[in-house]
């Protein structure tokens, strides 16, 4: 095996929030990193794929909170990148909801009072701090109350607490549409301190180093040394990990010692999401695309079966594509059946909706985060009852061992703002720790300096070797004060 790398940091994900704790550190003068990222890209859980003649993002595809008083600095790293966008407006939603045995919208009136009692439901539950599922007795019964109940419990804009993301940046939400993707961002983000290709933007730095799946992480008082799946062998004084809880919690990773009980409790205790968007391509469009109906539910017996519905014609016209948002369990279960059994679903679905005559997709694209081993899940999802301790400890470092993530952020979980907010902050917070510990090696090393200094003041030049030989019986072997 060749000798170990050696740095300053090593940052193991190159998602936004790894991406954003590395550019903190070059800005601050620390260069001497190494970013491992598990994949052949960078992005994380923020990807783009080509589907049906359009750029879509399988992963993080909104971004949540604008148009308040205060910025939401990813919406102002789009406007800086010129990023296209488009608005979306989630508010008719609930009046486009279909009934399955008739095919027709349920009416406005039913639709509002069914919304209605299941926001006071879910109050009830907040005041009560009560995060278990909801009895069979007060629960939802019918379809359109199951459909509701998913669209507020499950689908993340329409949570009925007030949510940080839209009382600090504002409640609108933003599309984005852009050939070049969202990771975009991520690669602008890169060129200001990672040596990029002028031609295609590629990222050409030695110190990003893709499909290094890490697989051990060593740590000490003395520094961290991690090895990958290749047998490769890094050493480093500090490690930022900015894998997702999902990551966390697999035990891809093995540490070396074990991470401490109270932060081994803290991260099996948060829950991960699986959000998974179905694209469906068609060769026509035959649905509505009039004003206020770009998203559309379906109220099934089960909750959650293919019930949330959006075309694409508003950020991608002539485009003719269908998405269907599923999560947790119908995302597991479609993960594990083949593509074919899924788009046989959706159309018998689609179909209910809008007849029989509806022409057959002739594409079909589905994301598998679960079974994705180097994410896991989509995004953090923590109990509604406040916990600050919880995250409090999941954002702990131990030791030399830093974490940062979305699930690291108290104020802004599950969000792109809150991976790249926490990235900072973890940057913020090991810069802290390194003037530091070269504080205390500076007052060690005068402390051992000054006696030797009166040592060596009563001997002539005369004497060089004696010099030496004294100098050297005062030599500190500690990695720590040379490292």
């Amino acid at each position: 095996m060749d000798n170990p790398t050696r740095c300053s940091v090593i940052i193991i994900g190159a998602g936004i929030s790894g991406i954003t704790a590395a550019k903190v550190l070059a800005e601050n003068g620390v260069e001497d990193v190494v970013i491992l990222e598990a994949a052949d890209r960078i992005g994380g859980r923020i990807r783009k794929e080509e589907f049906g003649g359009v750029t879509v993002e399988l992963g993080a595809g909104w971004i949540a909170g604008v148009g308040g008083e205060q910025s939401n600095p990813v919406w102002e790293l789009a406007r800086q990148s010129n990023l296209r966008t488009c608005f979306s407006d989630y508010s008719n939603a609930r009046y486009n909801i279909y009934d399955q045995n008739s095919g027709k919208i349920f009416p406005s009136r039913v639709a509002a009072e069914s919304y209605k009692k299941a926001v006071a439901s879910a109050i009830q539950k907040l005041q009560n701090h009560d995060d278990s599922p909801l009895d069979e007795t007060n629960g939802p019964k019918t379809p359109i109350e199951l459909a509701i109940d998913f669209i507020l419990h499950d689908f993340e804009m329409a949570e009925v607490e007030p949510i940080s993301t839209y009382v600090d940046f504002g409640e609108r939400e933003y599309l984005v549409a852009d050939e070049r993707g969202y990771e975009y961002l991520l690669y602008k983000m890169g060129e200001s301190f990672l040596f990029t290709s002028d031609t295609e933007g590629k990222i050409l730095d030695s110190r990003l180093k893709l499909n290094k799946v890490v697989r051990e992480l060593q740590h000490s008082r003395n520094g961290v040394s991690v090895k990958t799946e290749d047998g490769c062998v890094y050493e480093a004084n500090y490690v930022i990990l900015s894998v997702s809880i999902g990551v966390l919690q697999s035990h891809l990773i093995s540490f070396s010692p074990p991470l401490p009980r109270w932060k081994t409790e803290a991260i099996s205790n948060c829950d991960i999401m699986v959000y998974t968007k179905v694209f469906l391509k068609f060769p026509y469009k035959f649905w509505p695309c009039g004003p206020e109906k770009e998203f559309f539910i379906y109220a099934h017996h089960r909750r959650g079966y293919y019930t949330f519905w959006q075309h694409m014609e508003n950020a991608y016209p002539g485009s003719n594509i269908l998405v269907v948002t599923l999560t947790n369990g119908e995302s597991k279960r479609i993960e594990a059946q083949s593509d074919e059994e899924t788009m046989k679903e959706a159309m018998e679905v689609l179909r209910s909706m809008f007849g029989c005559h509806i022409p057959n997709a002739m594409d079909i694209l589905v994301p598998r985060w679960w079974n994705n081993r180097f994410q896991r899940g989509s995004y953090s999802n923590y109990p509604i009852c406040d916990n600050h301790q919880l995250i409090d400890d999941i954002k702990a470092p131990v030791g030399r061992v830093f974490f940062t993530g979305e699930h690291t952020s108290e104020k802004f979980n599950g969000y792109v703002h809150g991976g790249y907010l926490s990235g900072i902050d973890t940057a913020k917070a090991l810069l802290e720790e390194i003037i530091k510990e070269k504080e205390w090696k500076s007052e060690n090393q005068s402390f051992l300096i000054e006696p030797l200094l009166a040592l060596t003041g009563s001997l002539t030049l005369k004497q060089p070797e004696a010099v030496s030989n004294n100098l050297h019986k005062f030599t500190i072997p500690w990695t720590t004060l040379s490292s």
